[in-house]
């Protein structure tokens, strides 16, 4: 088939468990029945004029992991940069400061646009006689002014947000974050923009840009960094010694890198026919129904920024009670293990959520539950099969990954290893919020809105009662280490709940496919971490290792773990794996 969707025999119906031998695999470039769909063709046919040919949910995969890999890389650089620039003090304060952008777009537009906006967008897209394009720059105009009316709000309020996540630090820590949220705080525009984009370019099949502008952001803020280095050197420094100029170069330089990332947006819209126009017909929208799917997503991320706030101010408070101002495992550096886990993340689960997401939604909105099903099983075996060797790797090889990524500049030998405890309890907590994750998202692609928000509202009232507990039980130094370890149990939970539920909404998931997979990849990764501890056991650098030693185990000990799981998955006949083999032999062939 050339276009339109894929339907099975059994489309629509739930009766009875669903069979997984015979389903086309996840990872299959050549399978052309696991096209995009509705990409390409409007209800009746017609082609819709500017429209890229369909892709495959494989090579849509494989190109969002491409362009994810070098974003992520190029962002975690610009991370070890400004780590290296600011040190934990100035980077505590740079962090804490930086999540007040994110923190009001998610409230805005950020679970809203994955669970209610992309779903309509797909339906539209279908359903419209100009492939949704009328609706989709009313959609724009109505978001743009949102937008625009909630960064100049949220500008003013500034001081508040910074009572609120750092209301235990020092009067003098607290001014430099307001000062540097002034500048940041105009992001949530650009980010707003930005993610608006993406969406109206992947309804219509167009990935690659999404996954690649954000290296233009990348590069602007490693800039920015480098820089600062060159003008004012790398020291350690109190927050009432940071003067106009370096708060303005650090803050305008991250706000102009995302303000550059959105732009870049633009050329790809217009190569896929899309014209931004402006229409203010907000009734087209119908928003009473945008209003009753998007209270239960804003409920839903309300939890979670309740979550967030208690965890950076139990971050902030502990190191203010610690009398360490720096503490080594503080904002900055907790956020920098989390950005590691949401690099692997983001390479892989992600990549399969995005290129699963218009399928799902098109599945749902047509009855064609069993499919969805089966989505939702090749996606979880693969992403657990994939990313179980990473979880390995930042287990074992915690200290040397922490060496040589942030013992840089003003972060010192304490400061990295310290983080690397935090990387432990990351590398246990990264399979969970991926499964957890892609479950979340099939219920946004069914517009179960209200199933996510419940399920999410007991699972962050665990994950705050462990991270208050943490705080409580623990000296300041091991808080970080509780809280990341509390976020691996919230995240369990959620997987839990939502298999439960969401078995109940589509029937069976194919479990015992499921649980044979995860038997296999267990056993690969007792293999890989046996022979990974054994193996950098060997090697220099115990305690302390120097840059080259942490390189040295990185290189023996990544490669020793990576073969080590691969082999014991081709003996182990991990389907998962050597169908993403075959696929790479098959693109390297020609």
């Amino acid at each position: 088939m050339t276009g339109g969707l894929y339907r099975s025999s059994n489309a629509g119906h739930r009766d009875g468990p669903y069979d997984d031998r015979h389903a086309p695999p996840l990872i299959d470039a050549d399978e052309a029945r696991l096209t995009v769909p509705d990409t390409d063709t409007v209800s009746g046919g017609g082609e819709v004029p500017g429209a890229e040919p369909p892709t495959s949910t494989a090579g849509n995969s494989l190109i969002m992991a491409a362009g994810s890999l070098v974003s992520r890389g190029t962002g975690f650089l610009r991370t070890v940069v400004l780590s290296a620039a600011l040190g934990t003090v100035i980077g505590n304060a740079y962090t804490t400061a930086q999540i007040f952008p994110g923190l009001i777009y998610d409230f805005l537009l950020g679970g809203i646009l994955s669970s209610v906006l992309l779903p309509l967008l797909v339906r539209r897209r279908k359903a419209d006689a100009d492939g949704g394009q009328a609706f989709t720059q009313t959609l724009l105009s109505l978001a743009v002014l949102m937008l625009a009316g909630a960064t100049v709000i949220a500008v003013v309020c500034a001081p508040l947000l910074t009572m609120t996540y750092a209301g235990g630090q020092s009067g003098e820590y607290q001014t430099l974050v307001t000062r540097l949220s002034y500048l940041m705080l105009p992001m949530i525009f650009f980010t707003g923009v930005s993610a608006l984009f993406s969406s109206v370019l992947n309804t219509r099949g167009h990935f690659a840009a999404p996954m690649w502008t954000p290296i233009l952001n990348n590069i602007i803020v490693i800039v920015t960094g480098g820089a600062y280095l060159v003008l004012y050197g790398a020291s350690k420094l109190d927050p009432e010694q940071m003067t106009p100029g370096r708060i303005a170069l650090i803050g305008g330089g991250t706000l102009i890198g995302v303000a550059v990332q959105a732009a870049g947006l633009i050329p790809a819209l217009r190569k896929v026919g899309f014209r931004w126009k402006w229409r203010f017909n907000f009734r087209d929208l119908g928003l009473r129904e945008l209003a009753r799917l998007g209270a239960w997503m804003f409920f839903y991320v309300v939890a979670n920024q309740i979550g967030l706030a208690v965890v950076f101010s139990l971050l902030n408070r502990a190191a203010a009670d610690s009398g360490q101002a720096d503490d080594p495992t503080g904002p900055l550096m907790y956020n920098n293990v989390y950005l590691l886990l949401m690099m692997a993340h983001g390479i892989i689960a992600v990549s399969i959520i995005t290129a699963l997401m218009p399928r799902m939604s098109a599945a749902a909105a047509d009855g064609r539950l069993s499919e969805i099903a089966a989505d939702l099983s090749r996606g979880l075996r693969t992403a657990t099969a994939a990313l179980a060797p990473v979880a390995v790797v930042y287990g074992v090889l915690a200290a040397p990954i922490t060496v040589a990524l942030f013992r840089h500049g003003a972060i010192t030998d304490e400061d990295a290893l310290a983080t690397s405890f935090v990387l432990i309890s990351a590398g246990i907590a990264l399979i969970p919020f991926s499964v957890s994750q892609l479950f979340t998202f099939a219920n946004y692609a069914m517009s179960e809105n209200k199933t996510a928000a419940l399920v999410n509202a007991p699972v962050v009232v665990v994950r705050i009662a462990i991270h208050i507990a943490c705080f409580m039980l623990l000296d300041a130094e091991w808080v970080a280490v509780g809280l990341m370890a509390g976020n691996g149990a919230s995240y369990l939970l959620s997987a839990v709940i939502s298999a439960t539920v969401l078995r109940g909404r589509i029937g069976a998931l194919g479990m015992r496919d499921v649980v044979t997979t995860l038997l296999k990849v267990l056993a690969a990764t007792a293999g890989a971490t046996l022979v990974g501890v054994v193996v950098t056991t060997l090697l220099p650098g115990d305690g302390t290792p120097s840059l080259m030693e942490a390189l040295l185990n990185l290189a023996v000990g990544g490669a020793a773990i990576g073969g080590t799981y691969l082999a014991l998955a081709l003996a182990l006949r991990i389907r998962e794996i050597t169908q993403l083999l075959d696929m790479v032999k098959r693109k390297i062939s020609r």
